[in-house]
């Protein structure tokens, strides 16, 4: 068994799934705290400072989703989002409140294993790029500016609010700028693992950036869709 991978928070109000899974976190060499009240959430996540926190939507009291948003301006821990639900709505607002991922119920712990280790795995690169290299963490295009250390996106004057996972993306996009970019290639970026022809997180946060960056959904200019390839961020779009 591998010991100490690390402290994951589960907000979860099964008690059966939350046994599950935490025992089998805790076979794979992880700390688990759960917590089946939202009410009590935010407070417990605060004090207890865990290196990952996985949301389920559906809670007594506040639900996930007013607890990742509570959370967000707090801290920059990595966030999953539970979701019994299989249509997008659930998974959009959560991405827009700031969760890094979701999954749908009903949860297998192994498939629930493999995206806490992608998300931990590509939180800690990136905060290892960053201290690495702060200086190339800026990227201007036109009246585009995008700041990876500050975590912000100026759009002219105006600091265009971003999620975490939708900042991701656009750095990417800047970073590549006048290049092609698969789903597959943005997705293994955001989650450490491809795109498998039925996951939408690109899509989403695509569509999500278009309207807060002002190119039309309809014919877009600026973030252009390639038909069977996936996107090209063009550099000029932005004067």
């Amino acid at each position: 068994m591998n010991l100490n991978q690390g402290h994951v928070f589960l907000v979860e109000d099964d008690e059966s799934l939350a046994t599950l899974v935490s025992d089998y976190f805790e076979r794979q060499g992880f700390k688990i705290s759960v917590e089946g009240h939202g009410d009590f959430a935010v407070e417990r996540i605060l004090k207890e400072k865990p290196d990952l926190i996985i949301l389920d939507i559906m809670l007594p009291g506040k639900n996930g989703l007013d607890i990742c948003r509570e959370l967000r301006p707090q801290l920059e821990t990595p966030i999953l989002m539970l979701t019994a639900r299989t249509d997008d709505i659930d998974q959009i607002v959560g991405l827009e409140v700031g969760a890094d991922d979701y999954i749908c119920k009903p949860v297998k712990p192994r498939l629930l294993l493999a995206k806490v280790n992608a998300t931990l795995r590509r939180s800690t690169l990136s905060s290892s790029k960053e201290d690495n290299n702060k200086s190339s963490a800026e990227i201007i295009c036109g009246h585009l500016k995008v700041s990876k250390n500050k975590q912000e996106v100026h759009l002219g004057n105006e600091l265009v609010e971003l999620t975490t996972n939708e900042l991701e993306l656009l750095y990417q996009f800047a970073s590549h700028a006048d290049q092609i970019l698969s789903r597959d290639d943005l997705l293994n970026n955001l989650r450490g693992f491809g795109y498998d022809g039925l996951d939408r997180t690109v899509d989403m946060l695509v569509s999500r950036l278009r309207k807060k960056l002002g190119d039309d959904s309809a014919k877009p200019q600026k973030i252009k869709t390639v038909w069977k390839k996936g996107y090209l961020f063009v550099s000029d779009a932005w004067s």
